[in-house]
């Protein structure tokens, strides 16, 4: 079984992610991070990427990731060429992930872009994270020592929340860690077929 874990920037996702952890009989995929950890390591991708952006895409440390960035949160079609050469090798690697991970309970799949992607559609069930927007603006800002404005362009470049939560089969409020680990408990049990 696979669980689409999704929310806004700034929502808690990879906090919610961390508490799902504690559970023992389930896996867990962060979207975001090996779609990172491919941008490096996969040949086919770093081609691609150098040819979109030019040289200056990579650099000693790997990838340019403040170049990359500037050019993509200001022009969607650039956005948009970049996660066509990344989507298709991330959604390679889950499904081997998947395939080693039968054993599981089910697996827990983490992707900020989970409907923009499609990848809701490989999904079992959909669980988003939801807090209003200036604490996401806020938690962001903070987060990634970033402006506003920076903020709400990456924004611009996700659904709207009440799009998300339309097509979701659970909803966590994360206003607070205590109200969090209890809506997560709960959704773990309905999904594991647990009384509670």
């Amino acid at each position: 079984m696979i669980v689409g874990l999704t929310g806004g920037i700034g929502s808690g996702k990879t906090t919610v992610a961390k508490l799902f952890k504690t559970f023992g009989n389930i896996a867990i995929y962060h979207a975001d991070d090996e779609a990172k950890k491919l941008m490096v390591t996969s040949k086919t991708i770093r081609t691609k990427i150098t040819k979109l952006f030019g040289v200056q895409a990579y650099d000693t440390e790997g990838l340019n990731r403040a170049f990359i960035s500037n050019i993509v949160f200001k022009d969607k079609n650039k956005l948009k060429q970049l996660n066509s050469i990344v989507h298709p090798e991330v959604k390679k690697h889950f499904k081997e992930f998947v395939a080693l991970n039968l054993n599981k309970d089910y697996v827990l799949y983490e992707n900020a872009i989970l409907f923009e992607s499609k990848s809701s559609l490989h999904c079992d069930f959909i669980i988003t994270v939801f807090v209003d927007l200036e604490t996401r603006i806020q938690r962001t800002i903070q987060r990634d020592n970033s402006t506003k404005e920076a903020v709400i362009d990456r924004m611009k470049n996700q659904y709207l929340e009440d799009k998300k939560l339309l097509q979701s089969h659970y909803v966590i409020y994360n206003f607070d860690l205590e109200t969090t680990k209890i809506q997560v408990n709960k959704i773990h049990n309905i999904l594991t077929e647990k009384m509670f």
